[in-house]
């Protein structure tokens, strides 16, 4: 019987996801009316950023979506994308309202640095999971750390990703030049077929656990790959960067991988300034109490809690969403 209804909830949260073009939608939803506690979503509807159909964001998003609509005047749609820096951008430019982003990347648009030309006018409704990075080697590449990236065909993520970003800063960090890896930007699905097929020597993938499209590779071909160790890099990552940590990725993740250090990444769910302060408290609000529903969706929402709600530094909550915490911690 609880197979059943997990999979149900699964379902219905899935048919939330909308095979919508990655430009989104605009809201529509009308403000709140006024009284009551102040923290009452507003009516219409709301559009969710994601990522790859095959990651976390996509299948959490969707449970979001279904939460949403199930519990509140507003009904909510998610949409496949290409990730946190994509998300940000079409956030701010009200393509989306809501968006799953890393934290590293978050912290870039608020403070205006790096992909990001001008501080954007976002803030967030709650640190959410965290994200861990995946390098993932085929074992006769003869990769045994970043550094020996170089002279390889790696897959640094999709295309204004969280997970390109990230890629980009390991390479970095290790020492490595423009030019001296051989870099392809896919998506997580067209990765995973290129660590099958062997035209890719490695790959770097950000994001919770577990994240299905690994393990489909390590179902598949866990003979023939293994993740790498990259602890090391934690402080050099930091140096650009100090949301970065180091985790563990608990043995048996992926059948038959043993535990292994990383670095990890909080994630954080953005809105704009703009959204009406009884919204953002109310949406706020559902996702903690509605996350036994995201859970049965998803095991990476069991991280979402009220002791790391706070989102790190250079990135505020929202003050509806200040306002949900206050009350949901007293």
């Amino acid at each position: 019987m609880k197979r059943t209804k997990t999979s149900t909830i699964a379902a219905a949260a899935l048919a939330a996801v909308l095979t919508m073009s990655s430009c989104g939608g605009k809201r529509e939803a009308e403000p709140a009316a006024e009284g009551g506690d102040g923290c009452t979503a507003a009516s219409g509807q709301i559009t969710i950023a994601t990522g790859n159909s095959t990651g976390v964001y996509y299948v959490l998003g969707g449970g979001l979506a279904q939460v949403i609509s199930d519990n509140s005047d507003l009904k909510a749609t998610a949409s496949e994308t290409g990730a946190s820096v994509q998300n940000l951008q079409q956030l701010s430019s009200g393509d989306f309202d809501i968006a799953f982003s890393l934290a590293d990347t978050a912290a870039d648009a608020v403070s205006g640095n790096a992909d990001f030309k001008e501080a954007e006018d976002i803030s967030a409704l709650s640190r959410i999971y965290d994200n861990y990075t995946h390098v993932v080697v085929r074992k006769g590449a003869k990769i045994d750390s970043v550094e020996d990236f170089k002279g390889k065909t790696i897959s640094t993520g999709s295309p204004k990703s969280g997970t390109e970003v990230i890629a980009n800063r390991l390479i970095e960090s290790a020492g490595l030049k423009d030019g001296d890896v051989t870099k392809q930007r896919l998506d997580l699905s067209k990765t995973v077929d290129g660590m099958k097929d062997g035209t890719i020597d490695g790959m770097v993938w950000s994001g919770g656990l577990p994240t299905a499209g690994v393990t489909d590779l390590f179902t598949s071909n866990g003979k023939d790959v293994e993740i790498l160790d990259i602890s090391d890099l934690e402080g050099k990552m930091k140096e650009i960067n100090p949301v970065y940590e180091v985790a563990e990725i608990p043995g048996d993740t992926y059948k038959g991988v043993d535990a292994v250090k990383t670095i990890v990444t909080p994630n954080v769910l953005m809105v704009r300034n703009d959204m009406d302060e009884g919204t953002a408290c109310a949406l706020t609000k559902l996702m903690f109490d509605k996350n036994d529903d995201l859970v049965k969706v998803h095991a990476a929402a069991k991280e979402i809690n009220l002791d790391t709600a706070e989102p790190p530094e250079p990135i505020k909550l929202h003050p509806g969403s200040q306002k949900a915490l206050d009350e949901l911690n007293k």
